[in-house]
């Protein structure tokens, strides 16, 4: 055994949504988003103070893949990614699954930002970009254990990533990040003019 070992890995699955047809899925994907903001009078209001400049149908409309067609491939397509992520994360589901319980939309606009946040009691959570313009917010993850280090010295610049309190994970259009719900994220604003679309999502084990 070595003298020094690392231990506790926290998981962070990237990945394309699918082999072929993602520019004409994520079109249709995005004329529904945009459709579904405009109609959302509800969501547009609870936007204002809880999403400043921008909009989700988070306070809204959470759970899409219900009543969508769009939606509830995409939850299809998601699920596939989910079960390998499960698998590489060796969890026990005792004859259970993990099943997609919530699911909103997210529009950035400039200067929209979503600050550190977890989500509590799911599982798994993600997001699948359906519009990324050049220069749009990556997703940003913290290590879980930055509020217990204490006195501990910060790390050098030059520290390889995995050893960094932040790991920023870039927005490409077409492709899904998965990670454990109690692992806290942000996504920092937006310097850019264009809109970021993207789909956020939670599991739970049923």
């Amino acid at each position: 055994m070595k003298s020094t070992q690392a231990w506790f890995p926290t998981l962070i699955y990237s990945e394309r949504l699918q082999a072929e047809g993602l520019r004409a899925f994520n079109a249709e994907l995005l004329d529904e988003c945009l459709r579904i903001r405009d109609h959302d009078i509800a969501g547009r209001k609870w936007s204002e103070p809880n999403y400043p400049l921008g909009y989700t149908s988070y306070g809204s409309l959470d759970r899409l893949h219900l009543f969508s067609s769009t939606f509830d491939a995409l939850r299809h397509r998601i699920d596939t990614h989910v079960k390998r992520y499960a698998r590489t994360q060796h969890w026990d589901l005792r004859g259970g699954r993990l099943q997609m319980t919530d699911c909103w939309i997210n529009i950035m606009p400039k200067g929209c930002a979503h600050s550190f946040h977890l989500h509590p009691q799911s599982v798994v959570s993600g997001t699948y970009y359906v519009r990324t313009p050049r220069g749009a917010s990556g997703l940003k993850f913290e290590d879980p254990r930055l509020s217990r280090l204490m006195a501990a010295p910060s790390r050098k610049a030059g520290a390889a990533p995995g050893m960094r309190p932040h790991i920023l994970y870039p927005a490409r259009a077409g492709h899904l990040i998965l990670f454990e719900s109690w692992l806290r994220h942000e996504v920092p604003a937006s310097r850019i003019d264009a809109e970021r679309v993207s789909i956020s999502f939670n599991y739970h084990w049923r």
